[in-house]
């Protein structure tokens, strides 16, 4: 369980703290681990490199620190970059020329379907980290234009569903024995005329408050195909699972030169690819407030390749959280300039989105 940054705070003085923000910064500059003599060269306040060897064996037993493999040197644990994270970063804002990018970029998809905007979102962020940049986006409630039913036989009807954007679902349903194909005729316009406009569950809802109307309305069978029809509604969709959109791949796999470092990247790759565990990290963004670090293991699905991702949501029209986008790279990101490009470019995308309510 990593500790809050609290508990760390609490034990380290204010030099300790500086040494060990020194070790992370040069990490995430340079990928390397740092040793004493570059350190006490590296701090404002003369220290010998034996004064600092002993910080940093502190800083080890605290689990902060740590040699990888057999380097004299020391570069910062998961549970270090964790307390960096949530204790000493220092974003920035993000600077007018990449401000300018971000918006003119994604401005120029407006006209576009939601897919090219979050594709050109996906490379931009790709780009503008060096890492990967990544979309992932819920599948939305489909908008009805259209709802029509198709007798298939004597106690079968399929109810056609038909979006705005053009997607057809086609369900099939059970209809009262004996019914006419002008009462079929008749409930569908009835459902049509309500429904058209809505949302599925919006629907629902509509049609749920107009049952007393509905009786007064309709024959009885008729009735009884308006309630099926409004079951049908009710069902859910087939699992679908969200659109995962990844630009920028080779970044990651350029950085990763251990041959243990490639498998575990193309790996994350086969499970973005199969999309296991994004409905629970979209899950996670409809209760985030802002941008969520996740380093190392601290997220199941990048877990195994030891990557950093910094994810933030956006949203639709209605103020909804419908997907997240982010960075994927190596835990020695540049947190401190990514975390303001990814929160910026979330708004964008959410701003556009509000635009486009139809």
């Amino acid at each position: 369980m990593v500790r809050p940054p609290e508990d760390f705070l609490s034990v380290l003085n204010a030099r300790s703290q500086d040494i060990f923000k020194k070790i992370v910064e040069r990490y995430l500059d340079t990928g390397s681990p740092v040793g004493s003599r570059d350190l006490s060269r590296m701090l404002q306040v003369g220290l010998s490199p034996a004064s600092v060897r002993n910080v940093m064996a502190d800083l080890e037993d605290l689990g902060l620190i740590a040699a990888p493999h057999t380097s004299a040197g020391r570069a910062p644990t998961q549970e270090g970059l964790r307390f960096f994270v949530d204790a000493m970063l220092e974003v920035g804002a993000v600077n007018e020329s990449e401000r300018s990018q971000i918006a003119q970029s994604i401005e120029g998809q407006h006209r576009g379907q939601v897919e090219d905007v979050l594709t050109e979102a996906s490379q931009l962020l790709s780009g503008l980290s060096q890492g990967a940049g990544v979309v992932i986006a819920s599948k939305a409630d489909i908008i009805l234009r259209h709802i029509e039913f198709v007798r298939l036989d004597a106690t079968r009807a399929m109810a056609i569903l038909v979006g705005q954007d053009g997607q057809v679902e086609n369900r099939i349903m059970d209809i009262p024995p004996g019914l006419t194909a002008s009462a079929l005729t008749q409930a569908g316009n009835y459902l049509a005329r309500h429904v058209v406009g809505r949302t599925i569950a919006e629907a629902r809802k509509a049609l749920a408050a107009l049952r007393a109307e509905q009786r007064a309305e309709l024959d009885e069978l008729t009735q009884k195909l308006v309630d099926a029809g409004i079951a049908t509604l009710a069902q859910a969709s087939p699992a679908s699972q969200p659109t995962v959109i990844v630009r920028g791949r080779a970044n990651l796999i350029n950085d990763a030169m251990a041959s243990d470092d490639l498998l575990r990247m193309r790996q994350l790759f086969d499970e973005l690819e199969s999309k296991d565990g994004l409905l629970d990290l979209l899950g996670d963004a409809e209760k985030a407030e802002g941008v969520r670090i996740f380093i190392g293991s601290e997220n199941k699905l990048f877990s195994l390749s030891g990557s950093s991702v910094i994810l933030s949501p956006y949203k639709d029209a209605n103020d909804k959280v419908v997907g997240v986008l982010g960075v994927i790279g190596p835990t020695r990101l540049n947190y401190a300039r990514i975390v303001p490009v990814v929160d910026y470019t979330a708004n964008v995308i959410s701003a556009m989105m509000a635009r486009k309510r139809p």
